[in-house]
């Protein structure tokens, strides 16, 4: 049986950013995903600035190379207040069948072995982690997403309702704007809490979709669809092409890190922005610091994962919990938006809660807090 220093599970963005974490720190890395590459990957193809960084520090410096940047958002209230601002960085757009290909490459690249092989079975051993009885590494890094086999072997179900999200995506003819490209988020007054987004790719097409977070009452492909047209009123659903579904396990509710020398990185650890459903920047920076720890301490994995997970996201990840619990109200949301476009440091802020590791401060707080006093007088 061939022994691994390090195996992936999993070949999206975490996944490839923790062969690539593991392979600077010189470790024997086996890559696995039951697909081969490229492949589509439904999702809302945004790749914040933060992501970017990350993705330059494990010596990729082209992930994004060829598309354009998107300098602005635009952010839609419930209740109908919106503002329109620059980024603080430019974001990008890139279909997933081409941002994971390339990081996939850049693994192989590094010298990771890259398997098409299904994990159904996960042995822990003294010395060695044995998948399926025919391989075997010193560590394991889950990041096998929303569905992970690893999760489950350690003992841990999928979110439970109010800490998962059902989202559909589908790809269209960009409307001209007349101006520069932007990003649109727009939240909805019905079925709270819900949005639809559409992010321009650059080449005449937009990455486009609708999401709700699942409250007991089962969510169709039609009744997505629904929400969508209701959000984004100048889509022609006629023109989309490319439509799938996909969960979104929310940070508000992540199992534990990892046992022994299993970790869990990106979704497979519950790491999507309940504030924003981002989850590229969380995989590339939790996949880099699991792929780093099990190359590193292989024995102890979980236990250094943790700790220097907690350093990196432990503040911020309490933060964007309280946000989302304060955004279970409309009119919370409604004021935040309000204030954003007021004040650009609070829209800064909310950007970079929503799209990186930012904390909530007291000036944003306290503009958010005069917006809600103002609409009840």
């Amino acid at each position: 049986m061939d022994t691994f220093d390090v195996a992936v599970v999993g070949a999206g963005p975490a996944g490839a950013s923790a062969a690539l974490a593991a392979r600077r720190a010189g470790a024997r890395v086996l890559l696995l995903d039951r697909a081969d590459f490229p492949r589509d990957k439904p999702c809302g193809d945004g790749i914040a600035a933060h992501a970017v960084d990350v993705l330059a520090e494990l010596g990729v410096p082209d992930a994004v190379a060829g598309y354009l940047p998107v300098p602005a958002l635009r952010l839609v209230g419930p209740l109908g207040g919106q503002v329109l601002r620059p980024l603080p960085r430019p974001a990008y757009t890139v279909p997933r069948r081409i941002f994971d290909a390339r990081l996939v490459a850049a693994a192989v690249s590094a010298g990771a072995r890259l398997v098409r092989h299904t994990v159904r079975r996960i042995e822990p051993r003294d010395d060695l982690v044995v998948l399926d009885g025919v391989l075997a590494a010193r560590a394991v890094v889950g990041a096998d997403g929303a569905g992970s086999v690893v999760r489950r072997a350690l003992g841990h179900p999928v979110n439970p309702d109010r800490h998962l999200a059902l989202a559909i995506r589908g790809y269209t003819p960009a409307a001209p704007t007349g101006g520069p490209l932007e990003q649109r988020i727009v939240t909805s007054g019905a079925r709270w809490p819900a949005y639809a987004w559409s992010f321009p790719i650059g080449d005449g097409r937009a990455n486009v979709g609708y999401g709700e977070v699942l409250r007991g009452q089962p969510l169709t492909r039609q009744g997505l669809l629904d929400g969508l047209s209701r959000l984004l009123p100048d889509l022609d659903p006629a023109a989309l092409t490319g439509v799938r579904a996909h969960h979104l396990p929310l940070s508000t509710h992540r199992p534990p890190v990892g046992r022994g020398r299993i970790v869990l990185a990106g979704d497979a650890l519950s790491l999507v922005n309940p504030f924003t459903g981002e989850g590229i920047f969380y995989a590339v920076l939790s996949g880099s610091i699991a792929g780093r720890v099990a190359a590193r301490a292989p024995r102890t994995a979980a236990d250094g994962y943790a700790r220097a997970l907690r350093r990196r996201l432990g503040t911020h990840l309490r933060h964007s919990s309280a946000a989302a619990w304060l955004a279970r109200r409309r009119s919370v949301v409604e004021a935040a938006v309000r204030a954003a476009d007021a004040d650009r440091h609070v829209f800064d802020t909310v950007v970079e809660l929503g799209l990186g590791e930012g904390l909530l401060d007291g000036r944003t707080l306290a503009r958010i807090g005069l917006r809600l006093a103002v609409r009840r007088r």
